[in-house]
Order: structure tokens, then C-alpha cells, then sequence
């Protein structure tokens, strides 16, 4: 297969990937870790993360550029079971469409990466029915609900550090995937890359916990071609980020919420090491 055809086939598979993982988490967190139901959609969620990041990193060896644009995920809101069961019928048509792929991959390893997104897609489509079987009459026919507790100014705040967080996560995705082949700089990059997903986690579980549903939407990804221009972009993003958190610490809101402040102040101390660490990466 023509290289160009692989990389665009890979990367309209690595938007459906995302695709779920926005879907799973979402609903995973209006539901609340803390449930049988949502705890399950978090998980798949992180195994989507997998797929995600397995189809990256061939994309990147390959030479391509990752698109982070999301697909469409179709499902139906209308309840937890007709959500369920489009997650069902979401997975159901990945397996025949990445078994077709594996079977024109000439490449080893992405072959049986391309079985395994099959195989494992199954395993998922099986998981969503067995939770769908497991429901009551009554959470069959209802949605995930919760009260709002903060005020509305602060949700969109919150909303607005998801798309910040997300983007930055994003960019460093990018910079592990094009840039893998430069030492042991591409996996750090990615080891940041993890706790930025849970800082993330920490925003968008506040507001999905309100009864708002985050928005996952990512902002300009910088691509650069050189990985000490990758660097200073990733320097600059984690000492901005870290100034806007201390300015938010301070809100008088933030300040009524112990929660919130908690993942604040870690998330500061992280940022720090991370700016630490990228000054040493641009050194050296």
C-alpha cells in the first residue's frame, strides 16, 4: 500500500478513536467515577487511549502528520440504553473495518495493531452490552443527572481550562508521535503528557459533576518541523498555563470550593517541574 493511502487511512482511524474517548469519558463523568457505570465508561475510555496512541505512533514513524480533529460520534441521548446500544453498534462496525485494513497491511506490526483495534473493539461492543443488560427499567429509560453547586461564571471557567488543557495535551501528543525518533525526548514529552490528562480530568470532572457537559475542543496545534521549536512552544504553554492557575487560586469563588483548590495547587506544582524539566531538555 501506497504510504500516503496508509498514513490517511491511519489517520481517519485515529479520529474515531478520539471520537470515543471523548464519547466514553463524557459519559463517563456525568455519570461519576464513583458508580459502576461510569467507572466502566472511564475505563474503556483509557483503552480507546491505547488505540489512539498506537495509531499515533505508526502515523508519526511513517512521516505523517496526526490530525487531532475528532470525527462524529453518532449515538442517541435519549436515554442510558439508547446511548449504550449506539456505543454497541459503534464498536460493532469498527471490527469488519479494521479487520479489512489489517488484511492490506503490509507491515508486520501494523498489521496485528490493526487486529488488535478489531479484536478489542469486539471485546468493548460486548462490555456496553453486558452494562446495558445489568440496567433497571428505570436507569435504562433516564440520563445521568446532577445539581448545579457552582455558579455558573465558574463552570465556564472551568470550561475554558478544559480547551487549554486539552489543546496543551494534544500539542505534546504530537510532539511524542513526529518526533519519536529523537532520543528519549519523545516518551518524556509523552510521560507530561499523561499528567496533563489528569489535570484535565480535574476540570471536566467539576463540571460534569454540575450536570454540564464538557466540551472537548481542541485549539490550534503548532507543528512545528524541529523539536527544539516544539520545545519552546511546549515551555511557553506550561509557564503561561501555570501563571493563569495562581491568578485562578485566588478567585474568591475557587477559594469556597477545598476540592477544586486541592487539584489546583497540584496542578501548579506539577506545571512547575514540567517547565523545570523542558528548560533541561533545550539545554542539553
Amino acid at each position: 500500500m501506497e504510504k500516503q493511502i496508509l498514513i490517511d487511512r491511519l489517520n481517519r482511524d485515529l479520529a474515531d478513536e478520539h471520537a470515543a474517548i471523548i464519547r466514553y469519558l463524557v459519559h463517563g463523568y456525568m455519570e461519576g467515577e464513583d458508580t459502576p457505570l461510569g467507572a466502566s465508561l472511564v475505563s474503556i475510555s483509557r483503552e480507546e487511549m491505547w488505540h489512539f496512541h498506537w495509531l499515533g505512533m505508526i502515523i508519526g514513524r511513517l512521516g505523517g502528520e496526526p490530525n487531532f480533529m475528532p470525527a462524529l460520534y453518532p449515538y442517541d441521548p435519549t436515554s442510558r440504553a439508547t446511548m449504550l446500544r449506539s456505543y454497541i453498534e459503534y464498536e460493532e462496525r469498527l471490527i469488519p473495518h479494521y479487520g479489512g485494513e489489517a488484511e492490506k497491511a503490509d507491515d508486520p506490526h501494523i498489521r496485528r495493531v490493526l487486529e488488535r483495534e478489531a479484536w478489542e473493539s469486539a471485546i468493548h461492543a460486548r462490555k456496553f452490552q453486558r452494562k446495558l443488560d445489568k440496567l433497571s427499567p428505570e436507569e435504562a429509560s433516564g440520563l445521568p443527572r446532577e445539581e448545579m453547586g457552582l455558579p455558573r461564571g465558574l463552570l465556564d471557567s472551568l470550561q475554558a481550562e478544559v480547551t487549554i488543557k486539552y489543546t496543551e495535551m494534544l500539542q505534546h501528543l504530537r510532539t511524542s508521535w513526529v518526533f519519536q525518533r529523537e532520543g528519549s525526548t519523545g516518551w518524556k514529552i509523552m510521560d507530561q503528557a499523561m499528567e496533563k490528562m489528569k489535570q484535565l480530568a480535574h476540570f471536566t470532572e467539576e463540571i460534569a459533576e454540575n450536570g454540564i457537559v464538557p466540551k472537548f475542543e481542541p485549539g490550534e496545534i503548532d507543528r512545528s518541523n524541529a523539536i527544539g521549536q516544539a520545545l519552546k512552544k511546549a515551555l511557553e504553554d506550561v509557564w503561561t498555563a501555570r501563571e493563569h492557575h495562581l491568578r485562578l487560586k485566588e478567585d474568591s469563588e475557587v477559594k469556597k470550593h477545598s476540592g477544586l483548590v486541592i487539584n489546583l495547587d497540584l496542578t501548579v506544582q506539577q506545571e512547575e517541574y514540567q517547565g523545570a524539566e523542558i528548560e533541561d531538555w533545550l539545554q542539553k
